[in-house]
């Protein structure tokens, strides 16, 4: 079992002033990602997907609030060896109040856990909204692109649903390898006999 060793006034710090909620924490979930893994849902949603499985969310003070108890709680339950990483859906993880609130949870993941995934489910793509001038592009948004693995990226959209695909709700929706895709300036997609 590995230890956590970041402070929770670390967290602290990091994140004054920032304030995110969010509608559920599953501390062993096997339908968001390979293996077993931790999924935090955010509260906070502008996309409003057509049939969204998911719509409380869409309202930024849906569920509870997040305090650095849950940085800690989450910290806790990645630490068994058979918790592969965690994943960040919701809601939308890429609200750009979300990624205030989130980055710390990364970097005390990344600390702590380097050798398990982070992977996000965004309705934002990789390569129009996150890399370039968009609404949801800050001045943080490519360190967290830094700190994570996979991004599922692209709304949900009703006409293109695929109930076969694994990760995903829709045929327009990528599994994209974060930290390939950045080193080639150019998306690189997870391959299929990768996505278990």
């Amino acid at each position: 079992m590995e230890t956590v060793i970041l402070r929770l006034s670390d967290v602290s710090d990091m994140r004054k002033g920032t304030k995110m909620y969010y509608g559920a924490l599953k501390k062993t979930d096997i339908a968001n990602g390979p293996g077993v893994r931790v999924s935090l849902f955010v509260s906070g949603c502008t996309h409003h997907c057509k049939d969204c499985f998911n719509p409380e969310t869409w309202n930024f003070d849906y569920g509870e609030e997040y305090t650095d108890q849950v940085t800690q709680e989450i910290l806790e339950a990645l630490a068994p060896d058979y918790i592969q990483g965690i994943t960040v859906l919701g809601g939308e993880p890429f609200e750009p109040s979300n990624q205030r609130e989130l980055l710390p949870l990364y970097r005390a993941i990344r600390e702590n856990y380097p050798k398990k995934t982070i992977w996000v489910y965004s309705g934002y793509t990789l390569d129009q909204d996150l890399w370039q001038e968009s609404r949801a592009r800050i001045d943080i948004t490519d360190e967290i692109l830094s700190l994570i693995d996979v991004l599922v990226d692209g709304e949900f959209v009703l006409e293109k649903k695929n109930i076969s695909l694994k990760f995903r709700g829709s045929e327009n929706q990528r599994i994209i390898k974060v930290k390939e895709s950045l080193a080639a300036g150019k998306i690189i997609l997870l391959p299929d006999d990768e996505i278990k």
